[in-house]
This record gives C-alpha cells, sequence and structure tokens, in this order.
C-alpha cells in the first residue's frame, strides 16, 4: 500500500494558482468557501485525505498521466462550459433498467434528481427510453463472461445524431455491458468531449455480475445479422441495491466530470479519481477534492453552500422510495427499493461536518 502526498506549497498553487488574475478570482470567494477548499492543504484535514493505492493494478500506476490543475483546467482552449443556450444535462436510457416499468422510471428518477444536486445550477432532462434496436448499434456474446454487450462507439455516434440543440450534453446509460472495438473484453463507459456525449454502462455493478450463475449469460447467439435484437429482449437485469445505486450515482457524475473537461484527478482523494477494477472505483468517495471542486464551481458557478443542501435534500427525500415490484430472480411479489439513506449514509455525514466549516 502507497500513499501520495503532495506538499502543502503544491496543493496550494494545485488549488489557488500563482498568475494573479487567478489568486483574485479565488480571493473574492465567499469566505466560507475558501475556508473549506483550504483544507485541501491541511497536513491533517478530517475532510480531504490523500490518495492511497493498494497495488500495482490501480489507475495511477497503470495509467501514467500529467496532473490537471486549476490553472491547467481554466486554461484549456478546448474545455466547454454551459451557456444559457446550451445549459441542459439530457440522460437517455437504453433498454430496461430494472426488471419493472416502475422500477425502471424510479431509477432514472434517482439519477435524475442526483445529477441535478451534483451540477447545482444545471437542468438535468430525460429523454424518452428507448430499446437496443433503436441505435442500430453492433453487438455480441463476450467470450469471457458470455454476456450480451452493445459497441460503444455506435451508441456515442446515435446520441451525437440525438443531441438537443439546448443540450450541453447528452450521456447515455445502460443495464447492458460494452464493448469499444473487437479487440476489446469491455469498457465500463466511454464519452467525446468535443461532441458532448458519454454512454455508461452499469452492468457489472451487479453484485453477481462476474459469478458463474450469472442469469444475463447467453450460450450461443444465434442471429441472422447485426440488426436482429430480439436478443434484448426481457434480458436479465441485475438488483438495484444500495451499493448499486452508490456505485451508478458515483460513475455518471465521474464521466459528466470529463464532458467539463476534469482529467483524472491525482491531488486529493476524490470522485475524478481514475479506476481501474471495481474494487477501486468503490474506494473512491463520491465528493470532489477542492482542486476539482473549484473547476466544477467556476464551469457552472454555483454557491457551494446550495449546492451541498441540494445534495441532503436528494439524500432525504425519501417520497420516491416507493415499493417495487422485483425480487432477484422473479418479476413477481413486493420488496422495496433501497433507501438513499441507506447508500450514502457516510457522505451525508460528510457534507454536514463541510457545512459547518462553510458556514462558520
Amino acid at each position: 500500500m502507497q500513499t501520495i502526498r503532495h506538499s502543502e506549497q503544491t496543493l496550494r498553487t494545485a488549488l489557488i494558482s500563482k498568475t494573479p488574475a487567478l489568486v483574485l478570482q479565488y480571493e473574492n470567494l465567499d469566505a466560507g468557501e475558501r475556508r473549506l477548499m483550504n483544507e485541501a492543504f491541511q497536513p491533517n484535514s478530517a475532510l480531504f485525505e490523500p490518495i492511497t493505492l493498494h497495488s500495482q493494478s490501480d489507475w495511477i500506476t497503470s495509467h501514467p498521466e500529467a496532473p490537471q490543475d486549476f490553472e491547467q483546467f481554466f486554461n484549456d482552449a478546448k474545455r466547454k462550459t454551459p451557456s444559457p443556450e446550451k445549459c441542459n444535462i439530457y440522460i437517455q436510457s437504453i433498454g430496461s433498467l430494472g426488471n419493472t416499468r416502475i422500477i425502471s422510471e424510479e431509477y432514472i428518477k434517482w439519477l435524475k434528481g442526483y445529477c441535478e444536486a451534483f451540477f447545482y445550477g444545471l437542468t438535468v432532462k430525460l429523454l424518452e427510453p428507448i430499446p437496443v434496436s433503436a441505435t442500430r448499434c453492433s453487438f455480441r456474446v463476450n467470450d469471457n463472461t458470455k454476456n450480451l454487450q452493445i459497441h460503444a462507439g455506435d451508441i456515442l455516434n446515435f446520441l451525437k445524431r440525438k443531441k438537443p440543440e439546448n443540450a450541453f450534453c447528452v450521456v447515455g446509460i445502460t443495464m447492458i455491458d460494452l464493448y469499444p472495438r473487437d479487440s476489446w473484453n469491455f469498457v465500463f463507459g466511454q464519452a467525446s468531449l468535443t461532441d458532448g456525449v458519454g454512454i455508461f454502462s452499469f452492468a457489472r455493478y451487479g453484485s453477481d455480475f462476474y459469478s458463474c450463475h450469472y442469469e444475463g449469460k447467453v450460450k450461443k447467439l444465434e442471429k441472422s445479422s447485426s440488426s436482429e435484437y430480439s436478443v434484448f429482449d426481457n434480458y436479465y437485469i441485475p438488483e438495484i441495491t444500495s451499493i448499486f445505486l452508490l456505485r451508478s450515482c458515483k460513475t455518471l457524475t465521474h464521466e459528466i466530470g470529463h464532458i467539463f473537461g476534469m482529467r483524472h484527478c491525482q491531488w486529493l482523494s476524490c470522485l475524478m479519481q481514475g479506476s481501474n477494477h471495481l474494487e477501486e472505483a468503490d474506494r473512491r468517495p463520491p465528493n470532489l477534492c477542492p482542486i476539482c471542486l473549484r473547476k466544477l464551481q467556476c464551469a457552472i458557478g454555483f454557491n457551494i453552500v446550495e449546492r451541498y443542501k441540494a445534495l441532503l435534500r436528494w439524500i432525504d427525500d425519501e417520497s420516491s422510495d416507493i415499493p417495487g415490484i422485483t425480487p432477484k430472480h422473479s418479476r413477481e411479489g413486493n420488496v422495496h427499493l433501497p433507501k438513499r439513506a441507506e447508500a450514502f449514509k457516510e457522505w451525508k455525514e460528510w457534507i454536514i461536518k463541510c457545512l459547518a466549516v462553510l458556514q462558520k
């Protein structure tokens, strides 16, 4: 196990910059916001911790890349920011997200509400759900897992064609595994920053995906052509548990963060850290470190206190957590969808601590 611990000066410069105009921009922030962000370079901060590497397979070790500080983010000519004309995040569900219509509808409403709180100040809209066949994408059976996969690049092209005029970005979500090209095993998601589109799969977040008993396995794919999509009818969908909800919320906001131009974080433990495998993704917190928080605030212009309060309201609002109709391997019987408060219990406590610092 290795801890990546940057010096106080390195973190201060990464957050504030040494460029006078950006230093002044920082000094003009609310005093409480500066107090919270300054926790980035406090050696014993209880809110923001250094990154811990657990193995050589972790992202930073296996995917070396240059870190991005606030100044580099601010000066990135390719970075796209929302405008009054393009201020909407659209979510496009592809295929069923739950074993019933009720589960699918409630789950995507959860994701919509979470994104609206996380990207506070922007509007999140839901596009009409579509079947896989509407995308005309290629698909296959993975040689290793024997699970169906759809082609990520084809989906991106479909989303690009369908992107509304007032969209900042369009993100597709699916419960079907993805592959980017024939030579690759799989990919959790893929995005085009220039086109403002992304596609993300939550298939591998099910607790039994890697099990030999996983019910989504396909023994043999019989199709006369790539346009034969009946194989996706009644395709197996994993149970939506508390950990599944947490994982999907983290993935969705991480990937949309990339569309804002935020690169993988290498400063502190942060949502924007890269992850090479599920264990590493689970260690990644749902919150942004101060450096990435300043990047997102710069792009959107939100008040940090109001953003955290919106996230708390989303966590505490259980009004939409209605009874579902799906035990794990059946379409009958009544069970409850997971409570958001269960999934986000630790993060709620963390947000309350942040608000205490902000409102001193």
